[in-house]
């Protein structure tokens, strides 16, 4: 199996670090990594306003073409050491999906390989970062009417990504798979959503999709484990399904963070 990171953001993150493209590759590289997947966060579609307090969930439009265009220089001077990949974090909204795949068709050409994740939810009538902070999570609960409702929902969009149809270029691997469990610490589960991961699973396997193995989790205060856990992994693992390593690094001292666990899988398994 080649040693991937297959979630890396950048430069061009307005809510990440100013690190370098080049200070990312080299920590690859000092790990013994043989790829890397730059994964920004594609800029949100048409027409949809960012409910973020600074409006910095994504890149902006205009700033893509350059994105693509420093990878690809990168790309040729490090041909011979690492093997990188263009690639976007694209995000499934809830009745955007036209404009989604219509940024899709224009751009996913220049792309080798992308994530398609959940982090805007659709509740009575208004849009939430799910992941923003707990603050916003807290609000999230007592729109939905519980903590279960709201995982429930969240696994609902997720499912939806899977399913949905968003053109040719659509993106193969499902993103921080349990993200509604950023915050546990603060808000325990209690209750089991394994029907819905079932269906989930059997879903991205239906549909012949990978699943992003995101250590972000140990790194947040509030979660201490992985998107999905081990136990869901190893269930994947079982069915078939592909996981790609993910740091989901938001500056270079982040990639290849946790990879043990990734590799742990397997020993298991």
């Amino acid at each position: 199996m080649k040693k991937t990171d297959g979630h890396v953001h950048t430069p061009f993150c307005p809510h990440g670090t100013m690190d370098k493209f080049e200070e990312y590759i080299e920590q690859a590289l000092n790990l013994g990594f043989e790829a890397i997947t730059f994964t920004e966060h594609a800029p949100l579609p048409k027409g949809f306003i960012d409910p973020t307090p600074l409006q910095d969930s994504a890149m902006k439009l205009e700033d893509l073409e350059e994105y693509i265009i420093s990878i690809q220089r990168l790309k040729d001077t490090y041909k011979n050491k690492l093997d990188i990949h263009i690639g976007l974090e694209v995000d499934y909204i809830k009745e955007f999906e036209k404009e989604t795949a219509a940024l899709l068709t224009t751009y996913g050409k220049h792309l080798d390989d992308s994530i398609l994740s959940v982090h805007f939810l659709k509740l009575s009538d208004t849009y939430y970062c799910m992941d923003y902070d707990h603050h916003v999570f807290d609000e999230m609960i007592r729109v939905t009417g519980s903590l279960q409702n709201l995982h429930e929902e969240y696994y609902k969009q997720v499912l939806n990504s899977i399913k949905s149809d968003l053109g040719a270029f659509k993106p193969k691997r499902i993103g921080h798979l349990t993200l509604s469990h950023k915050f546990q610490k603060l808000f325990p589960v209690s209750f089991s959503s394994d029907h819905m991961i079932s269906e989930i699973l059997t879903a991205i396997k239906l549909e012949q999709l990978e699943i992003d193995f995101n250590v972000a989790g140990l790194r947040k205060e509030y979660c201490k484990e992985t998107y999905p856990n081990s136990l869901i992994a190893s269930t994947a693992i079982k069915q078939n399904i592909p996981l790609v390593y993910g740091s989901d690094a938001h500056s270079a001292g982040d990639v290849g963070k946790n990879y043990s666990e990734f590799q742990g899988l397997w020993e298991h398994n």
